[in-house]
Parts: C-alpha cells; structure tokens; sequence
C-alpha cells in the first residue's frame, strides 16, 4: 500500500528535534521557524514536555469520556489561568477543526439558527461546516457546500452591518480568524471585532473566535482577538496547545448551558493528550512565553520593515507575514535549501514565520541576515 498523495513533499527527511533547531538523517542541522503550521510553541522536545508525557504514559495513556479524568480539569483551570477566561468552560477534542465543527454546532443549537457569517480568505478547517465556513472552493466537496454560509469582505463593517440589518434574526453565528493565516496573515481591526461583538449583542448571535493557529500566545495576547478588548462567546484552539500532540478545543462563554449529549468525543481529552497540553501551560506560565512573542515579534517586524525589496509586513507578535515582488518568490524556498531554515507561505508571495514562542532574539537575528543574503542574491 502506497500513501495517498495530496501533500507537496520537501525532500527532507527530519529525525531529531531539540528547541528551534532539527535535523535530517544526513545530519544537516536546520532552523525551525514554523512549527508545523504554528504547532511547536515551546520548542521541540522540550524536557518538561517529555517528561510529563512520559510519566503520564507509564500510569495510563487512555480511556474514553465514561471515566473521570482529573488532568481535564487541571487543564481547564489552568488554560483559564493564564488565558484569562476563568469563568469559561472547557470542551476538549482532538484539533482544529473539529473545535471550530463544535463552536459552529454550539451556537446552531444554542440560537436554534442556521446562518453563519464567515469572510474571505477564511479558513477554519477540513470538517463538513468548518470547511463549508473556510473560502477556498477547491477543498469544499459538493457534499460539503451550503447556502447557510454567506462570506462577506474582511474588515469591511459596512457589509457586517448590512449583513445583519437584513437577515440578523436568521444569523447563529459569526466566526473569524484575530489574523487570518492561509488568507495572508491579515489582521481583523480593533473596530471590526468590537462591530461584530455589538451586533452579536444586538441580534442574539453568537461570536466565535478561531484562535487555532493566531492563538495560544502566539501574537502577544493569549487569544489574538483579545486585543480589541471585548470577549468572544466562544475561542476555539488547538495548534500550539499540544506542542505538537493532537489536542484542540472550544473555550465556551458562561451563558452556554451543557447537557448530556450535546457534543462528544472518543479520543478528545485523553490523559496523554491533556497531560501534553498541560506542560505546555506550565511552560508558557513559568517563561512568560506570551510577553516573549510580544517582544521578539516586535523585534523581528521592525527590523523586517527596513528590507527594501519587502513590500510589507503585517502580523503581530511571532505571526508575521513578508509580502515579497512576485520576482522574488523562490526566496521561500532558497531559505529552505541553501540557508536551512523552514519557514512558511501564503499563496502566491508571502512567507509566514510561526516559530515558537521561546525563540530569542539571536535566533530572529539569524533569520534576517539570511533573509538579507537571499534579498541580495
């Protein structure tokens, strides 16, 4: 049996990993500043994180959702700790998607709507409804398309308002990503978010902020949207919150009301996965890991705004998009090669850098004297 071949595939083998740096089975040492897709949020194979993976699997490593399962809720009262959102609750899952599948079904049930608002250039995941909220017509299936799903312009309050003086009773629920990552790593106004929060209020829709690849701490707040002040009804997370190990989930508003049944899951909040999850709270907590992307991403977007040839910059904190010339669209993949660093893309010229968030100011300095040679060649 072969795999079935829906990735493009560097030929790079990796096999060892420790911080920012990996390895390939030739031994050629490269740098990390992508994670995955922003999943790596305090370094690989950090020893805390093995450790505790580690300890949790020579005591047991699964059994479903009939149990109790006490490190679910040191998980949850820990994510509320250093999130901020301690009169949340927690439901856990497996990944992103599926925690925007279940933020979608929360609030379908919890307005008894049908209706959701999403824009362009979103993506919110592969599942049945979040691929049918996510704006790229080739990856939704026939099966998969809707008419509840109106996408309107990004940032354009006009269209939000219009949007829901004509169908606001119709709406469960809008979702948005605080800096869009596939669409470009374009960020939401401050007045967007707070337009939607208030038209939410309004019209008795629910507000679901997609923080899985923005969240987490990446951008300076533990959830990017935060920084337009207002609380969501709901966040999803996953990437960076398993560093790794396949673990997502929805942070829900206190005015949801739980019942048996309403969502479920067989693997979601397994001990192995919540004891991962939990070493990474632990790290972010103890190395200020959210104040550290603020300063280093700051660092890294002013120094990037003095390249001539970049034509912008946008992101916030260690979620940075470089918008290059189409003449210069190999730079991504000359970096790879002949400089060993990974880093991201966003079609057609833009290379995203999602590191993790205890990089320092050295490794960022790395980057850009490579990034100058490759602006250079």
């Amino acid at each position: 049996m072969n795999l079935f071949n829906v990735y493009p595939i560097n030929p790079i083998n990796i096999v060892k990993a420790q911080g920012s740096t990996v390895w390939d089975s030739e031994g050629n040492e490269y740098l990390d500043l992508y994670g995955g897709h922003a999943v790596i949020s305090i370094g690989h194979t950090h020893p805390h994180y093995v450790q505790r993976i580690t300890e949790q699997l020579n005591n047991i490593g699964f059994y479903s959702n009939s149990i109790e399962i006490p490190i679910q809720k040191q998980l949850a009262q820990q994510l509320g700790e250093v999130s901020g959102k301690e009169d949340y609750t927690l439901f856990l899952c497996n990944s992103g998607a599926e925690a925007n599948e279940n933020a979608l079904k929360l609030a379908s049930f919890h307005t008894g709507r049908k209706k959701v608002i999403a824009f362009t250039k979103a993506f919110h995941g592969r599942t049945s409804l979040a691929v049918a909220a996510t704006d790229n017509p080739s990856i939704v299936a026939p099966v998969n398309q809707t008419d509840n799903v109106l996408f309107l312009p990004f940032n354009d309050e006009e269209a939000l308002t219009k949007a829901f003086s004509e169908s606001g009773v119709e709406i469960a629920a809008v979702i948005i990503e605080g800096i869009q990552g596939v669409g470009g790593i374009r960020e939401a106004s401050v007045s967007f978010l707070k337009l939607i929060r208030s038209l939410c209020d309004q019209y008795g829709a629910v507000y679901i902020a997609d923080s899985v690849q923005c969240g987490y701490g990446r951008t300076g707040n533990f959830y990017s949207h935060d920084y337009a002040g207002v609380d969501a009804d709901i966040y999803s997370m996953a990437k960076g919150m398993g560093n790794g190990f396949p673990i997502g989930g929805i942070a829900i508003a206190p005015k949801f009301k739980a019942s048996y049944g309403l969502l479920g899951t067989t693997f979601g909040g397994n001990h192995l996965a919540c004891a991962a999850a939990v070493a990474v709270l632990d790290i972010i907590k103890q190395d200020n890991l959210v104040e550290n992307a603020q300063t280093v991403g700051s660092y890294l977007i002013e120094e990037l705004n003095k390249f001539d040839k970049v034509l912008e910059v946008r992101g916030r904190g260690l979620m940075i998009g470089i918008e290059l010339p189409a003449e210069l669209a190999n730079v991504k993949k000359d970096l790879l090669l002949k400089n060993r660093i990974f880093t991201g893309e966003a079609k057609p010229n833009v290379i995203r850098i999602l590191p993790a968030l205890n990089i320092t100011k050295e490794i960022a300095d790395r980057f850009l004297t490579a990034l100058d040679e490759r602006l250079k060649a």
